[in-house]
């Protein structure tokens, strides 16, 4: 299919989410085999009457597929995705089967346990995935990657971290990534450069000392850390040394010290402001209250949409790719997946496992990047048509940071992953808030993951 045809689609989804149910119904109709066409014999025939009509060979047969979803009313890309199937496939519909995004998982299992026909399967974080797998809930797919000539480099690296003892089972559509976002009008005003798409972490934290300015109401910070965990735990991870489910957690200190020192400096909101004012890091963004926020790509069209509305004060703004360590390639970022799968229990496989490759590929990944969907293949054409939605920063700078080298998991495939994260979540907190030191977090962590690992 060609992209202009795509774009157009997945556009004509887009239209759609302001009255999505005057655009589709909430599930795909059920495709219905005509009926034989028959010829009726004359009232003086002599000849028998005609024979009844076959399908010609060749034509596909009518296949209907039922794809696990959430949220479906509220998320166009699943019907732009499946519209633009079926006009390749024409023989192929689809029906949503939408088990809501609050218990997706346990009624995901639910339904497969008691044999539900679901064919194709959306993967929504690592811990499900991890859950499908050990319950062999989701086809093994790397002999159909092979075959199929599907490129796992186009993955980012991506589909290697999630492969369980040499095998996949769900391929990624949709990946967001971690960017720096800044506003244009307080770097000018301070007279300070913009940030740039190859920074090191140290430059970006002299760039954010160089732009703060001010105090009290009128003050603007350099950097801002919102309350979660991966705004700080993440960024030790970048080297590609560690992960964060290994169970040792020394290699965390110097990020910690660094983050810690930039809220002593006043170069960042200290952790106790944000936490207890429940200060949004959009807020804090909007308000002009922060020049660089680490953030994920999910917030663009977020932050395009407060612009339009006027609700967002930053209304010049751009992107930059996440700041690195020394020695580290330029690009390289932290990041989450979605993926699909497909049912073992299938009776339709072969369908359901070319949907799966074209809404992985790079088809379907324009049909994203036309709803402002951030999907796992980022190729230049991707780029370049999330780049000209309206709205999106004009700048070359952004449009190329919507392109990554290498992107780290925020959650590493582990089996204990949940528990893991209760751990981490707790320590960083503690930490934050000054109830304990670092040394001490650190050895908190240390504790509860091994014994999380040694069970």
């Amino acid at each position: 299919m060609k992209a202009k045809k795509l774009i157009s689609l997945a556009l004509g989804a887009l239209m759609c989410v302001g009255a999505f149910t005057a655009c589709g119904d909430s599930a795909a109709p059920t495709a219905t085999p005509p009926a034989a066409a028959t010829t009726e014999p004359a009232s003086n025939a002599t000849e028998p009457p005609a024979a009844t009509v076959e399908p010609t060979p060749d034509a596909p047969e009518p296949v209907q597929l039922s794809w696990a979803v959430w949220d479906y009313d509220t998320t166009p890309y699943y019907k732009a995705l499946t519209d633009a199937y079926s006009a390749i496939h024409p023989e192929v519909t689809f029906n949503p089967v939408d088990l809501g995004s609050q218990d997706y998982q346990n009624m995901l299992t639910t339904q497969l346990s008691g044999g539900a026909d679901l064919d194709v399967i959306t993967v929504k974080d690592i811990p499900g995935y991890a859950n499908l797998v050990n319950q062999g809930f989701l086809e093994p797919l790397a002999g159909y990657i092979s075959s199929a000539g599907i490129d796992p480099a186009a993955y980012g690296g991506t589909l290697e971290q999630i492969t369980v003892d040499g095998e996949v089972y769900a391929i990624p559509f949709r990946s967001d990534h971690w960017v720096i976002f800044y506003n244009k009008a307080l770097f000018d005003a301070a007279g300070v450069p913009y940030p740039t798409n190859d920074m090191t972490i140290a430059q970006y934290d002299e760039l954010a000392a160089q732009v703060t300015s001010g105090d009290g109401e009128s003050k603007v910070y350099g950097e801002h850390f919102h309350t979660w965990r991966s705004t700080r735990q993440l960024w030790a991870v970048l080297d590609g040394q560690n992960t964060i489910v290994q169970g040792a957690y020394e290699f965390m200190k110097p990020t910690y010290e660094r983050i810690l020192k930039l809220m002593d400096d006043g170069v960042a909101m200290d952790y106790a402001t944000v936490k207890t004012t429940g200060l949004h890091y959009s807020a804090a963004f909007y308000n002009q209250q922060a020049a660089m926020l680490n953030m994920g790509s999910w917030f663009i069209p977020t932050q395009i949409d407060k612009v339009a509305t006027g609700e967002s004060l930053a209304t010049e703004w751009g992107i930059v790719k996440y700041p690195h360590p020394e020695g580290v390639a330029a690009g390289t970022t932290l990041g989450t997946i979605t993926s699909a799968g497909v049912n073992p229990a299938s009776s339709k496989r072969e369908a359901a496992l070319d949907f799966v490759k074209f809404i992985s590929g790079a088809e379907g990944a324009l049909v994203l990047a036309g709803l402002g969907q951030f999907p796992a293949v980022k190729t230049d054409e991707v780029a370049d048509t999330i780049a000209s939605i309206d709205g999106f920063p004009t700048d070359d700078n952004s449009k190329e940071a919507l392109k990554t080298t290498k992107v780290y998991l925020e959650m590493p495939l582990d089996k204990n992953s949940a528990a893991i994260e209760t751990v981490l979540n707790e320590a960083d907190d503690a930490i934050m808030t000054g109830s304990i030191t670092v040394d001490e977090g650190i050895e908190q962590m240390n504790t509860g993951v091994q014994e999380i690992l040694a069970q």
